[in-house]
């Protein structure tokens, strides 16, 4: 039986009440302007659906990759304690907290045809990934890796290492460890680091835009789009706004379980 709510005092209610209409107020200002007899119209033009198949390539590429480089990651840290695992830890977590056009800046520079590493890889692979798809995959997958870590790395520690032992007491290598005790146990967790890291990867611009520019049909995602059509056509930018905003609620219910729970 869960406890009463304690009463709130009184000096916190006006400043919850000023959070709550700095976050509303927005949102509702969206909607009410939002052209819903025309929704679907501009949402099915032929640039939107473009912009739709390129985001949709895009974030999905950078889920796959979040999941394939994200979870080893995620077991290096839970499993291991250092000073090196907390150097790595803050390298995880820079992107979080860098601005987007900042960290697209340093993808330019160092995947660039003349950056630091985007010059070897173009003489060697013939591989060019600035104002590519696959360079909005890779800048999309930079702004949304550290969701997916931190999601998997929370998961294996709240498991802790007890399941990893007692399958080593037993004899299971390392790999038939992670293979059948570790990842059947990260499941949900999996599903929940994927959904949020998509989510991420199909809302991002500031990396986008700085690394892949706004070409059409191959790096114009939605978020590019409405920034490009609130100069030229507000009721479209509103209506994909609005679109944007729907996959976010739609993410966060999915993910009701571990952020709208206590």
């Amino acid at each position: 039986m869960s406890a009463p709510p304690r009463p709130t005092p009184k000096p916190l209610v006006v400043p919850a009440a000023l959070a709550v209409a700095l976050l509303a107020l927005p949102i509702v200002g969206l909607l009410q302007r939002a052209p819903w007899s025309t929704l679907i119209d501009r949402l099915t033009s032929p640039e939107i659906l473009d912009a739709i198949r390129v985001s949709l390539i895009v974030s999905i590429s950078a889920a796959v990759l979040c999941l394939l480089l994200g979870l080893p990651l995620a077991w290096v840290l839970a499993r291991h304690d250092g000073r090196w695992t907390a150097a790595l830890r803050i390298l995880v977590l820079l992107p979080m907290v860098l601005p987007p056009v900042v960290g697209g800046t340093a993808l330019l520079f160092a995947l660039g045809r003349r950056g630091l590493f985007g010059e070897w890889i173009d003489r060697w692979f013939g591989i060019t990934l600035p104002f590519t798809t696959a360079g909005a995959v890779v800048a999309a997958t930079f702004v949304a890796l550290p969701f997916f870590v931190t999601t998997i790395e929370s998961s294996l520690r709240d498991d802790g290492a007890s399941l990893d032992e007692a399958a080593a007491a037993i004899g299971a290598s390392p790999w038939q460890t992670f293979v059948h005790v570790t990842l059947p146990t990260l499941r949900p967790s999996i599903a929940a680091g994927l959904a949020l890291s998509w989510a991420r990867a199909l809302g991002e611009f500031g990396a986008t835009i700085t690394v892949a520019g706004s070409l059409g049909g191959r790096t114009r995602t939605l978020p590019v789009e409405t920034f490009l059509a609130l100069e030229q056509d507000p009721q479209t930018a509103v209506a994909v706004s609005v679109l944007l905003l729907v996959v976010s609620l739609v993410v966060l219910t999915v993910l009701r379980g571990r952020w709208l729970t206590r």
